[in-house]
């Protein structure tokens, strides 16, 4: 078996960062996730889902993109969603961007701790800037 550590922190958001990410929703939503890493071989190392975007921090195997995980982790979870809500009027959607940084294995547990924090981190606006970027400014 191939030795590979290759982690990333992975971001995105719900279309016009709608605050969609909460009761049954979340709930389908990370289970999806989950479950389509977990097909790609993709290691979740800590998941955390506001009511408006994804954190996630991921080792990823080195036969896939990050642009092919992500395509599939949205495009699954989106799926899922709107038929197991089949009952709502709107569509639910993500953003076509995200955000991606790499990070090396002594960085694991600090990217962990931040993701699991989200909401005090959210509350007290002590976000990383690079990484939760608010505005489409550059």
């Amino acid at each position: 078996m191939p030795y590979w550590r290759m982690f990333c922190h992975l971001i995105w958001t719900t279309q016009h960062r709608e605050p969609l990410l909460v009761g049954n929703v979340a709930r389908v939503v990370e289970a999806s996730l989950r479950k389509t890493c977990e097909e790609m071989r993709v290691l979740v190392h800590a998941i955390y889902l506001m009511p408006d975007h994804v954190h996630m921090a991921v080792s990823i195997p080195p036969s896939l993109s990050v642009a092919q995980v992500l395509s599939r982790v949205k495009g699954s979870s989106s799926h899922l969603v709107n038929h197991a809500e089949s009952a709502s009027n709107e569509a639910f959607a993500w953003q076509p961007e995200y955000g991606a940084v790499s990070f090396g294995e002594k960085q694991l547990p600090d990217v962990v701790a931040y993701i699991e924090h989200q909401p005090e981190r959210h509350a007290s606006r002590q976000l990383w800037d690079r990484v939760e970027r608010i505005s489409n400014e550059l």
